[in-house]
């Protein structure tokens, strides 16, 4: 098995990398990435015999917007990512009488609740189309409710007891787990895939009891981290020479002040927090706690339950109406990254979503908020610690490959959540220039040399670049993809 933070250390494998998972292999070689003798490009997705999942409704999606996208190098990107989820990382079965789907993050063979909730989700508006495509989503909430009821604070499971190199952490470890990072961001991803499942499809059959239980832990899990009462049932520690990777203060973390914010002791990049209210996820949490209430209130008509989230997102979001906007230097009003209810602030912003930049993605704050706005400018700045510029592209990175490193996830979050033709063409050509030729995004790249990138096979971004590609097709925007 790669490893997360053994692949980063060797600076991800360049362009000769093989990732080989289950029955499936997918060789991304130097004959695969190059152009063909024709001057044209070859398709670098595995061979169908290989692909893990196929959908009808993905596969003409791709042949539809293929045929519109003019420039040879784009079409050719689309085509490789937009079905990378489903080529290389799913595992569809039915266990218990019900679709049950694991999801590996790539060169990585364990399942993230925010990673898998992430690559699944641009399939959502395709699976009215597919039934079976339909039943593999299906399938993904449901393990999420499995995955939840073992344990609510691991952000990565395995797939069965298999253990893993983070078997000695300090925390309550299991060999089912793969980590065990408690991350607001991971329950979140659950509620926001589970909740826009069931607006597309009218299926509510994964609102199960078991479901019930797993909300209600979810809810339970937020009170807890909110560390009114005592420090809460979670502590990590790790032994690592990498500061990010353990806590502090007897595996707590920082301390905060109780003032009805989450605290959520790692990032979604998996790197620990510096100031434990981290501001993106709890502005996340507000948003699930608000669609919980409505699945409560709709389908399994608990008001008591509805009720509770309602009144629980209205505290956390009064709480980052007090402790989180925060006047800046330069920008005026902006939301602190991290604050600790002490009156202490970090304005920064990592690439990782949730982040400040994507706020509006996820639904958390209406992008013309000008408080957003603001925060926006901040953070596509030079003002913020991890805003990298360099020859080659611009963008945020994060501690977690460090200095220089541009996230492609950045670029494709600042063209989701702009306005601006010209910005999101930047954005676009940016993406299509830095994937060092190999026709893939990858997790991050340097600022002055696409070539030098981490991850050959990182399916989040991969399938979030394609539906990038296909938002802006389906709002006429093809024009501009064909003038980069």
């Amino acid at each position: 098995m790669i490893t997360r933070r053994a692949f980063l250390k060797r600076g991800g494998m360049g362009l000769a990398a093989v990732a080989a998972g289950g029955s499936n292999v997918v060789a991304l070689s130097e004959k695969n990435m190059s152009f063909s003798a024709t001057g044209g490009y070859t398709s670098n997705r595995p061979d169908v015999s290989q692909r893990n999942f196929t959908s009808e409704a993905v596969e003409n999606t791709i042949r539809n917007v293929t045929k519109q996208l003019k420039d040879p190098k784009l079409s050719w990107m689309f085509g490789n990512c937009f079905p990378n989820t489903l080529d290389t990382t799913v595992h569809y079965r039915v266990q218990d009488g019900r679709p049950d789907t694991f999801v590996y993050t790539g060169d990585i063979h364990a399942m993230w609740l925010r990673d898998s909730a992430a690559q699944v989700w641009p399939y959502l508006q395709l699976m009215k189309k597919d039934e079976p495509l339909m039943k593999l989503i299906a399938g993904v909430v449901n393990r999420h409710t499995k995955c939840i009821l073992f344990d609510p604070y691991a952000n990565a499971f395995n797939d069965g007891p298999a253990g893993g190199e983070w078997m000695t952490d300090l925390t309550d470890m299991k060999p089912e787990l793969h980590e065990r990072k408690w991350e607001i961001d991971s329950l979140c991803y659950t509620v926001r895939l589970a909740y826009h499942y069931w607006k597309i499809s009218g299926d509510t059959s994964v609102f199960s009891k078991d479901w019930e239980k797993a909300a209600g832990l979810i809810v339970k899990t937020f009170r807890e981290q909110q560390r009114k009462d005592s420090l809460g049932p979670y502590k990590f520690q790790r032994r690592t020479e990498r500061q990010l990777d353990t806590l502090c203060n007897d595996g707590y973390g920082a301390p905060v002040k109780p003032v009805g914010l989450i605290v959520s002791s790692f990032r979604p990049s998996d790197d620990a927090t510096t100031l434990n209210f981290l501001i993106p996820s709890n502005l996340f949490a507000v948003t699930s706690l608000k669609q919980l209430a409505e699945i409560s209130t709709q389908v399994t008509r608990n008001s008591s339950f509805a009720s509770e989230c309602t009144a629980l997102a209205a505290e956390v979001q009064h709480a980052i109406n007090t402790y989180a906007v925060s006047d800046h230097l330069h920008y005026g009003k902006i939301y602190a990254y991290e604050v600790d209810g002490f009156g202490n602030r970090l304005f920064m912003d990592d690439a990782n979503v949730p982040n400040l930049l994507s706020l509006p993605y996820l639904g958390s704050i209406d992008k013309n908020d000008k408080i957003y706005q603001n925060t926006r400018n901040f953070v596509w700045s030079l003002d913020n610690p991890y805003f990298f510029k360099g020859a080659s592209g611009e963008g945020i990175g994060g501690p977690h490959i460090g200095f220089d490193m541009i996230w492609p996830m950045s670029l494709i979050m600042k063209a989701m959540t702009s306005s601006d033709e010209a910005e999101i063409r930047s954005c676009v050509k940016m993406l299509r220039d830095t994937d060092g030729g190999t026709g893939f995004m990858h997790e991050s790249f340097h600022k002055d040399n696409p070539a030098k990138f981490t991850r050959s096979w990182f399916a989040w971004t991969n399938t979030l670049f394609g539906e990038l590609i296909l938002k802006l097709v389906n709002e006429g925007k093809i024009n501009m993809l064909n003038h980069l």
